[in-house]
């Protein structure tokens, strides 16, 4: 189970899509839930992803509850012997205190359907100034956050503030996204992503050199 958070426009969904890609590749049946329901198009959107990678996706209409949405994907994963489901939220935006709170609902039904916190992975622009520590600090004040995603990293001097964020919060990175490609996403290596913080690399070596692991993906 892995619940994906974040604010619009971190590349949250391309990131949901990339990670099945990811997990089906490793032999994983994976199930999406278009948890997005009030931003416009957010739900085809996922959709269309899942289509492109092969896999499922429950969705409801826009504006309908995301607990409810999330519920219906968990007991459609049980009925049908899914292995992971991954689910979308909406991109919320961490001043709105309502939109938090929904966040948390969400996060209870998962806890109350299952018996156990799901995976929680909080997607971070890497152009992201001090803005994304305020941001994960209040997301992980309103549910138990795993991990972090780094989106849009070109190798060069973008990223540094998840340094910030590991060092204040104590959250790990798992994850960096490179690109727009289903392909684009590697297992974070701490070595590798602090050369290329600092050593004048091309973007293009950078991606190559953060793609070249093995790490096994989350469960």
């Amino acid at each position: 189970m892995i619940f994906v958070v974040g604010v619009n426009g971190t590349g949250k969904t391309t990131t949901i899509a990339k990670l099945a890609h990811r997990l089906k590749a490793e032999g994983n049946s994976v199930l999406l839930a278009a948890g997005d329901t009030f931003r416009a198009a957010a739900v085809e959107q996922l959709t269309v992803w899942a289509g492109r990678v092969g896999v499922e996706c429950i969705r409801q209409g826009q504006n309908a509850d995301p607990a409810a949405v999330a519920f219906d994907a968990l007991s459609a994963a049980e009925a049908r012997g899914i292995d992971i489901v991954i689910i979308d939220t909406a991109g919320r935006l961490h001043t709105k205190t309502n939109l938090m709170d929904e966040l948390g609902k969400v996060a209870r039904v998962i806890r109350r359907k299952t018996g156990r916190d799901p995976e929680t992975l909080l997607v971070v622009d890497a152009n992201t100034g001090q803005n994304g520590l305020q941001q994960a600090r209040v997301f992980a004040e309103t549910i138990p956050v795993d991990g972090l995603v780094l989106t849009k990293l070109d190798g060069t001097s973008k990223g540094g503030i998840v340094v910030a964020i590991a060092e204040t919060l104590g959250l790990p990175v798992k994850w960096v996204g490179m690109g727009e490609k289903v392909d684009d996403l590697a297992a974070f290596d701490p070595q590798v992503f602090v050369e290329a913080l600092f050593a004048d690399w091309s973007g293009e070596g950078a991606a190559e050199a953060l793609r070249d692991d093995d790490a096994p993906a989350p469960r």
